[in-house]
């Protein structure tokens, strides 16, 4: 399954924060998903509503992203 990509830079992780601050690495995939990077973290506790791109500077919801 592909990953949908970020509509400004074009690449496919993002991270997502917790109530304290804390981020996490993720992937979306086609069907809008947020998955953590690594399987072993878990995503309980993080904002999976607002992402926040690696690569540059947007930010914005899962439905915003583009595909491959």
């Amino acid at each position: 399954m592909r990953n949908l990509l970020c509509p400004q830079c074009k690449i496919k992780r993002f991270r997502v924060k917790n109530e304290i601050g804390e981020s996490i690495v993720v992937t979306v995939n086609e069907n809008f998903e947020v998955e953590p990077l690594h399987s072993e973290d878990s995503l309980e506790g993080f904002d999976l509503e607002t992402l926040y791109c690696l690569g540059c500077s947007w930010s914005g919801t899962a439905k915003k992203l583009v595909k491959y």
